[in-house]
Parts: C-alpha cells; structure tokens; sequence
C-alpha cells in the first residue's frame, strides 16, 4: 500500500511554507490566488488527500450532518422517496466535504434522545428535521441544544430555515381533473394525522373539494405504507363498509368513486386490494396518489399522482444546512409545486 502524501511534502513541491499550504486547502485568507493555485496544483500532482480529523481540528467543525427518521427501517426499504431524498443531500454534502450520519429510531422519545447524543462533542455541526410533527418537540431541543438545523416542508411561522414545497396547487389540479370525470363521492387515505404534511395534504383536499361545491366525504387514516393503503381499501370497500367503519367524515352508504392516498405507496396497496375484492381501477373506483415515484409508472393501471421533487428538496435543504453551519445569512428555500400527472388509474365516474 502507498503512504499517504503529507501536507509537507505539497508545500515542498509547491515551494512554500506549510501554513500556507493549510490555508489554501481550506478556503482560508493569507495567500494569492496565484500562490493558491499552485499549492492546489502540487496537490492534485501528489494525489493528496486531506486528513478530516486534521481538517476538523483546524476549522473546529466535524464535517458531518445528521439525519434521524422517525420510522420503522422497512420504510427506508420500500418507500423510494426517502432514496432520491437522501440521493439530493449527498449531491451536496459529498462534494462540500462533508458526510452524512443516518440514525433510526422507533421509540417515542429515542428520536430525542439520538440528537443530544450528536450534539454532544460536536459529532455533526448540524441535522434536518424531516417528517415534522405537529408541536414537534425537536425545534425546540436543537435550539436549546445550539445545533444548526433545516426543516422539511415545516408549517407556517417555522422558527427555523426551511426548504418548502406547495402541494395545494397540485392538489387543486387533481380536484378538479376528478369532478371534470363526473365524480360526486370522494375518499382520501390519509397519514397519520401527527404529521405536518399529513394534515396539510388532507386540508388542501377538502377545501379544494368544497371549493368546487362537492362533499369532501370520508377520511380514512392510514400510515403511508403498502399495507395502510390495503386496509383503508378493505375498510372502503370490504365486506361490511357500507358504513365504512373506522372512517371519518360524511356518513352514509354511496361508496366513493375517487379516492387521493396521501401517498404512491398508499395507493398501490389500495388498488391492488381494490382489484382482489373484485372491482375495477378506474372503472369502479378512480385512485390517485401523491410523491411521483418510479414504481407508479410500472403499476398496471398506471398510477395518477402529484409528482414531487425529493431529490431537489434534499440538494437544497442540505445547501441551506452547509450555509447555517458556517456562518451565512439563510433564508427559506421554496421550489416548485407539486404537479398533476395523469395515468390510467383515473378515469370517468361509475354511472
């Protein structure tokens, strides 16, 4: 095995003094931008590899960032958003120096608890607060803790940086794609409603549905999972659920013809659960989801959804976290909207 090239042995090859040769390395003032070229050249020449521990102790930073889910580890096995979410800090850290420590956990207060392990002696210089709940107490821990940190599709009056993306709009857009089918009786599959987006995806669904003069009819809360998809369709459509037990919202016995999963996964659970009791996607019941990912496309029929952007929401919530922590000004990141695709899985109302 080759031995590591030193920062001495740059600063020979670049004939100057060692501190200088630090300075260039690490952004620092002292040099011209001619003596920092050539020190960047010898470096490149040599193959040098700067030390992180070296780095660390010269900039009093630890390179790293921190990401705790809040969720069971299957999640992360079969939603793909949280890859392409991942996949967009990556794209920013990695090439900035810094590197990603990924922590799960499913207890109540472990989450907590991991984020005052890291805080303690500096592990990361920062974390992302994804998956907000409502009143979550994480805000107030990373600040009591003094930990930069960036949040994930926050709700109005977040005390911290932020990277947002709309989803009434696109939801809009689906609302009024389902009434232009002919449909009168809705459905929606929710998230548990302790999550931010949870409530903010069913909100922008009601009230664009009363907007266009139609009943916002049930509400069935699932856990954007396969396997919550399949159980609010058996709840839906199942034997028994005519009165649609377990549900929330307008009561009686008409069974949707349209019903929006407050995500992709959700909804092919749902169809799939759909067709084996033995109706039609689209033609018994229209189904719509929300996220966009690639599995969607593969489904047969095709899955409408709303199309998101998460690995455009990681690349900037992880631009936003590298400014917090050394030392800019940061102000919110908003990016474009959610989006209508239309696919197979919808299509006109029942007679």
């Amino acid at each position: 095995m080759a031995e590591r090239v030193t920062i001495v042995e740059v600063a020979a090859r670049a004939g100057v003094a060692i501190s200088s040769v630090s300075s260039a390395l690490n952004g620092r003032p002292g040099v011209s931008e001619q003596t920092r070229a050539r020190i960047r050249r010898a470096a490149d020449d040599l193959g040098f590899v700067p030390s992180v521990r070296g780095r660390s102790l010269s900039a009093k930073r630890a390179f790293t960032v921190g990401l705790v889910v809040h969720r069971d580890p299957f999640v992360l096995e079969s939603d793909p958003f949280f890859g392409a979410f991942i996949g967009g800090l990556e794209s920013v850290l990695d090439p900035r120096g810094y590197a990603l420590i990924l922590q799960m956990g499913s207890a109540a207060d472990e989450p907590l608890d991991r984020y005052r392990r890291l805080a303690a002696g500096r592990r990361v210089d920062g974390v992302f607060l994804n998956e907000l709940t409502v009143d979550d107490p994480r805000v107030d821990l990373v600040r009591e803790l003094d930990l930069p940190a960036v949040g994930v599709n926050p709700a109005g009056g977040f005390p911290l940086p932020a990277v947002r993306q709309d989803d009434s709009a696109g939801i809009g857009e689906l609302v009024e794609h389902l009434v232009s089918l002919g449909h009168r009786c809705f459905a929606h599959v929710a998230g548990p409603d302790r999550f931010v987006h949870s409530r903010r995806r069913g909100a922008a669904w009601r009230d664009a549905l009363v907007a266009a003069g139609r009943d916002p009819g049930v509400v069935v809360e699932a856990d954007f999972t396969y396997d919550g998809g399949a159980r609010a369709a058996s709840q839906l459509f199942g034997p028994g659920s005519a009165g649609v037990p377990g549900a929330t919202g307008a009561p009686g016995d008409d069974r949707p013809t349209a019903v929006f999963c407050a995500n992709d996964l959700a909804a092919i659970g749902f169809m799939t659960e759909v067709d084996r009791l033995g109706l039609r996607v689209p033609g018994d019941v229209s189904v719509a989801g929300f996220d966009g990912i690639e599995l969607g496309s593969y489904v047969r029929p095709g899955l409408t959804t709303l199309t998101t952007a998460p690995r455009l929401i990681g690349a900037e919530a992880a631009r936003l976290l590298l400014s917090a922590v050394e030392g800019e000004t940061v102000t919110d990141a908003e990016i474009g909207p959610a989006r209508l695709l239309v696919r197979a899985s919808t299509g006109p109302a029942a007679r």
